[in-house]
């Protein structure tokens, strides 16, 4: 059974900082394009970092570009996000997520601009609050 186990969330001041763990049991992340997205209360899943494991490129979003940073340790089998400089319009409920392609980045990229597409199996998500 695939699952990830999600961890690093919390509340936050503007400005600072937090880094989101995720976990997988049950396959091997490396055969795996991952991403991150988030979820605030009345809005859309938007997909913030991706990242593709056939030529280990990155996308962002113009939201999180320059303040966010994805990242994955294979022999931990984990995928991580570093948050810096966060603001107010981060808050959200992030979940970490994994796509059974072996795609470039452009590939990549399309599916989380998609929110998710072809993104088969989730975690259950954590939240991030960030306020004064």
């Amino acid at each position: 059974q695939l699952q990830f186990v999600e961890s690093g969330g919390g509340l936050v001041q503007p400005g600072g900082s937090l880094r989101l763990s995720c976990t997988a049991s049950g396959f091997t992340l490396e055969d795996y394009a991952v991403g991150w997205f988030r979820q605030a209360p009345g809005k859309e899943r938007e997909g913030i970092s991706c990242l593709s494991n056939k030529d280990g490129h990155t996308y962002y979003a113009g939201s999180v570009k320059g303040r966010f940073t994805i990242s994955r340790d294979n022999a931990k089998n984990t995928v991580y996000l570093q948050m810096n400089s966060l603001k107010p319009e981060d808050t959200a409920l992030y979940y970490c997520a994994a796509a059974p392609v072996f795609a470039g980045i452009g590939t990549v990229q399309a599916m989380c601009v998609m929110r998710g597409s072809n993104f088969n199996s989730w975690g259950q998500g954590t939240q991030v609050t960030v306020s004064a």
